[in-house]
């Protein structure tokens, strides 16, 4: 891997080229107030913003640690070829015309693979990339105008797309940006990487990544074992879907869990946390900066109004946040803080009997700032015509910071409403400035919800394969070799001489069989041959029929090229689609790892005893899905799904109803 540390963090910046890209780079540098070297070339020997060019890289008075070359895509693998062979720290490369142009275009890929080469161990950005800011040194290679401002210590954020990271610089949240990284095609450094280098600067708080794609999944693992040792939160912004996955269509599962499920299941197990959106994704970069990663997923909300209060409650509720009831001693402070007149509850609407006092306001505050909430949300929007009646919230909401030592927010419930320059002292004394209530909810669920670790490594997808659907029977022998319990199968001709009934007739060579009509169920003995004449297809199957199913689940498998092999479980039976009901994880996944996906399911307490009825055997369930996957790591080179649905759970077993396989030949 190249060690883009120098690059990222320079003592001498050389620009290559000419025209306004190139001029905004000296341009931005200086009023930024970069203190190291800054070196133009150009042939013509001009002068951008004061400094003479000289007219080659053989001409500078030293070997810079980053370059920016603003030249054409034949002129940047020659001059990365010559910077390589000085020991330059690094290039960003800007020129377009590479991997990402048209498919039909040949010679796009190729160039680029000659860029590769070129660079060698050199770290290379881009191609087709602005480059980066570094805020914290003053230090930028980025051809347009931006956002960023000086700051001592904050978030990273990474990015393919160079728009996107303007827009993101120019954020009015008092986010502090250390750095902005626009990666470009990646053709050599990819954003795993570039991260794994600015954890090691002490001054990074969080990492914000907007994700398009994952590549090596091994980096991504590395980063995020290098992350948590360093106890630096990570922060996805997911995007797209992989099309490798989608073609896997034959199970039920690959409909429910296509790539973006795996790429879930993927950050979960990094410990990575996610959010759709550029508001949410800003405000928990955000809270993670200040609190770091919340300790409880439990919320107290303050307010002067009982509209607010509820929407605060409203705008939590179906997450998995909570507002837990006062507790005894926060009842009698809030009581002794606000009187009589004030009903007391969580979310608390305090009136305004308190207001412009701000030690009152502290008091009737602090008692929500607990040590079993999470985060304490303070809702004050601040009017654009005259805040300065509002000095005193601010002020309460600092003190309450101060007191408590417990993580607290001040929340305007439109964006808009929440001032810059008080955004700035609420962050400066630790109190986080929140833009917008249901980007404040969204933000802490993450942050509550970051998960540790699983240091072992997902299965590599490996080698894309053409799989054969297996026969039913065989999936089912396949799988019983592995602990899955399947029926008692019966042979039609001869007859079930040793069974009463009922049974199950089904006809052979259909992966959805349901919608065939080829399933029989509750069929009688006596009925078993008219049945079986009447099947569809070219074989029969009969089966005793399983009884007594408190629940009906689906276990499944997709191989995900993108991710890896997305175990998926959930609700089961013909409704599967319907009821949309799964979690998905990566295998390899421990027996209690499997044990908290199901118990995340809507249809889990049918599991449980749903009114009365039986519990499901959950150990038997448990052991079932551990199965399938040991089935899957023995033969990951050849599988492409695996799909038990319905797994009929009963109070003494789980077994599988029916079964597919979709598996390429052995290797000879």
């Amino acid at each position: 891997m190249s060690d883009v540390s120098r690059l990222l963090r320079p003592k001498s910046i050389a620009v290559v080229g000419g025209g306004a890209w190139c001029a905004q780079i000296v341009l931005q540098c200086q009023q930024m107030g970069f203190s190291g070297d800054i070196w133009v070339v150009h042939p013509k020997g001009m002068e951008v913003h004061g400094i003479r060019a000289v007219p080659s890289l053989d001409d500078l008075p030293g070997c810079p640690d980053a370059v920016f070359l603003g030249v054409n895509r034949f002129l940047t693998i020659d001059l990365v070829a010559q910077l390589a062979g000085m020991g330059a720290g690094g290039a960003v490369c800007f020129a377009s015309g590479f991997s990402e142009a048209l498919a039909e275009d040949e010679a796009g890929a190729d160039l680029q693979a000659r860029l590769v080469e070129a660079a060698g161990a050199m770290p290379i950005l881009g191609p087709n990339c602005y480059g980066f800011i570094n805020a914290v040194d003053q230090a930028l290679l980025w051809p347009d105008q931006h956002g960023c401002v000086p700051v001592d210590r904050g978030v990273a954020v990474l990015t393919q797309s160079s728009n996107i990271a303007i827009n993101l610089t120019m954020q009015q949240r008092a986010l502090p940006i250390a750095y902005m990284v626009a990666c470009g095609n990646m053709a050599q450094t990819s954003q795993a990487q570039i991260a794994m280098a600015l954890l090691d600067d002490p001054r990074v708080t969080v990492i914000g990544l907007h994700i398009e794609g994952f590549g090596d999944t091994a980096e991504w693992h590395a980063l995020a074992l290098k992350a948590a040792s360093k106890g630096i939160p990570l922060l996805a912004l997911k995007v797209g879907k992989s099309e490798q996955a989608q073609s896997a269509t034959v199970s039920h599962t690959a409909s429910l869990a296509g790539s973006d499920a795996g790429a879930d299941a993927l950050l979960r197990r990094f410990g990575i946390g996610r959010v759709h959106d550029v508001p949410t994704f800003l405000e928990t970069l955000k809270l993670l900066h200040v609190a770091g990663p919340l300790d409880a997923p439990t919320l107290s909300s303050i307010s002067c109004s009982g509209g607010e209060a509820s929407l605060a409650a409203d705008t939590a509720h179906g997450t998995s946040l909570s507002f837990p009831a006062l507790q005894d001693a926060q009842k009698q402070a809030l009581r002794n803080a606000l009187g009589p007149m004030v009903a007391l509850s969580n979310p608390l609407d305090y009136n305004t009997y308190v207001w412009r006092d701000t030690d009152a306001m502290t008091a009737a505050w602090l008692p929500m700032a607990a040590d079993h909430i999470g985060l304490t949300l303070l809702i004050v929007d601040y009017p654009h015509t005259d805040a300065t009646d509002w000095v005193c919230a601010t002020d309460a909401a600092i003190a309450v910071r101060e007191t408590s030592g417990r993580p607290v927010a001040v929340v305007a419930t439109l964006p808009e409403l929440m001032p810059q320059d008080v955004a700035a002292q609420l962050m400066a004394a630790g109190v986080v400035p929140m833009n917008g209530l249901t980007e404040a909810i969204a933000a802490a669920q993450v942050a509550a919800a970051l998960t540790d670790i699983v240091h072992e490594a997902p299965l590599p997808a490996g080698v894309d394969r053409d799989g054969a659907l297996l026969s039913e029977r065989d999936a089912k022998t396949m799988l019983q070799s592995y602990g899955v319990s399947v029926p008692q199968v019966f042979d039609a001709a001869i007859g079930p001489e040793e069974h009463s009934g009922p049974f199950v007739v089904k006809g052979v060579g259909f992966a959805h069989k349901s919608e065939m009509d080829a399933v029989r169920l509750n069929v009688a003995k006596a009925d078993l041959d008219a049945v079986a004449a009447d099947m569809p297809g070219d074989d029969v199957l009969v089966e005793a029929m399983i009884t007594g199913a408190v629940a009906e689940l689906l276990v499944g498998v997709v191989r995900d090229s993108a991710h890896g092999f997305v175990l998926t479980v959930g609700a089961g039976g013909v409704m599967t689609e319907i009821l949309q009901d799964t979690q998905s994880l990566l295998i390899p996944s421990d027996a209690g790892t499997v044990k908290t996906a199901l118990s995340r399911l809507k249809t889990f307490p049918l599991l449980t005893g749903f009114r009365g009825k039986p519990t499901a055997d959950l150990d038997a369930i448990v052991a079932a899905i551990m199965g399938v996957q040991a089935f899957v790591v023995a033969r990951h080179d050849r599988i492409e799904e695996v799909e038990i649905n319905p797994l009929m759970c009963t109070p003494r077993a789980a077994i599988a109803a029916d079964a597919l396989i979709r598996i390429a030949p052995e290797r000879t």
